[in-house]
């Protein structure tokens, strides 16, 4: 096992210096030196052939999930020390890959919360090592921004097993995942946030049907997910029955405080848009140049309150506060494919004529992507309005209807 000797006590500055010294012992100097000169080609090459490896490595250090308790295959670490590690392995491209961000950012911190001893011991070490990858299954046709109006529904059966019927959506990832975490309504008697239980529900199971999503953007990354006659069993239950959204609050603040950005302050998306329109001339444009700056400077401000963030968060669960940081990186986002556009128009014409011009029209047609997945902008600014501004709760007239007698539509 390949350990790295970091406690709570270590300062910033100690847990960059032992991180850098210990990807310097222990990452493949093909792929640091691909890293540092930016040859992607190279390195997709050598993350293809070595990844499984390395993240072995990389889990069993505590790296990869440092934030996590010692007995669980952590470090113990706050949020700002975490983010210090996180910058030094992208900056070497030696981090977990996109598609692990539910199971490291999502599955793993709501198992620690609310799993039991068995569920700990079964799903926490293969996460951290990237054996085994996760989605998440909360929306649904019907429920999306409004996700406790959710209606797939989970019935209990004599031998304490649960049959499930349903349909997801927008499940990232999902058709490349071993296990999801699922929100099914198990008591339609209840109110519209109560009745609701969490599952963490094997996706090779009978009766899962994953269907990929195509794009806007020529992706295939989102997936819609029907589950019909899915037999579950009791031990794959994450927390109490009925008390699935409690449960689910634990995985909503990690995911928006994980979509809010990267804890670090440095070169970003500001800095690319500028070394591009100076290679094809449009920052010679005033008005192009002005909106770069503008850019550049949100996300610096951006990038210094996350980091803030993350030193105040300490010991503490993510909050609602990380709503203002996503809604900020959500603009920021369709800002910049906005720019990438009159960057490289000629590039969203022929989107084939270069390498640059593909990346732009990437760019410019997921711009909207962070303003959905995660809770919709619209979403995070009644979220902030609400719970952070002390601003009056639109009432629901149905309130304390049982769901089943809510109206529909």
């Amino acid at each position: 096992m390949t350990t790295i000797d970091l406690d709570g006590s270590t300062s910033l500055a100690d847990v960059a210096a032992r991180t850098r010294a210990w990807l310097e012992e222990n990452l493949p100097a093909d792929w640091r030196a691909a890293a540092l000169a930016g040859d992607t080609a190279r390195l997709a090459e050598i993350r293809r052939d070595r990844a499984a490896e390395w993240h072995d490595r990389l889990g069993d250090s505590g790296l990869a999930t440092p934030t996590w308790p010692h007995d669980h295959g952590g470090l113990g670490l706050n949020a700002d020390a975490a983010a210090v590690i996180g910058d030094e392995l992208t900056r070497l491209c030696a981090g977990r890959p996109p598609e692990d961000f539910p199971g490291v950012a999502l599955a793993g911190p709501t198992i620690i919360a609310w799993g039991d001893d068995a569920q700990k011991e079964r799903h926490l070490r293969p996460l951290a090592l990237g054996r085994e990858r996760w989605c998440q299954l909360f929306s649904e046709p019907g429920a999306g921004s409004d996700l406790a109006a959710l209606t797939t529904r989970a019935a209990r059966r004599d031998d304490g097993t649960w049959t499930v019927n349903g349909q997801k959506v927008w499940s990232s990832y999902a058709h490349i995942s071993d296990f999801g975490l699922l929100m099914a309504r198990s008591d339609p008697g209840e109110r519209k946030h109560h009745g609701i239980t969490y599952f963490l529900l094997d996706m090779r199971t009978e009766g899962v049907d994953v269907r990929p999503l195509r794009q806007l953007n020529d992706e295939a990354e989102f997936n819609e997910v029907f589950l019909e006659d899915v037999v579950i069993p009791d031990a794959a239950r994450l927390g109490p029955a009925g008390k699935g959204w409690s449960v689910a609050i634990t995985t909503l603040m990690a995911e928006r405080s994980g979509l809010s950005g990267r804890p670090g302050v440095g070169p970003a998306l500001a800095d690319a848009l500028a070394a591009r329109a100076r290679v094809t001339g449009a920052w010679d444009d005033p008005a192009v140049r002005d909106r770069i700056m503008s850019a550049f400077v949100t996300e610096k401000a951006l990038q210094m309150t996350t980091v803030r963030a993350f030193v105040e968060l300490g010991e503490r669960e993510p909050g609602a506060e990380g709503s203002i940081r996503k809604l900020a990186h959500a603009a920021l986002e369709e800002e910049a494919g906005r720019i990438a556009a009159e960057i490289e128009p000629f590039g969203l014409a022929a989107r084939d004529s270069s390498d640059a011009g593909d990346r732009a029209l990437r760019a410019f047609l997921s711009a909207k992507i962070l303003s959905i997945a995660g809770g919709t902008s619209e979403i995070q600014r009644n979220i902030i309005g609400e719970r952070l501004l002390g601003l009056p709760r639109e009432r629901d007239p149905y309130a304390d209807l049982p769901f089943r007698d809510r109206p529909r539509g």
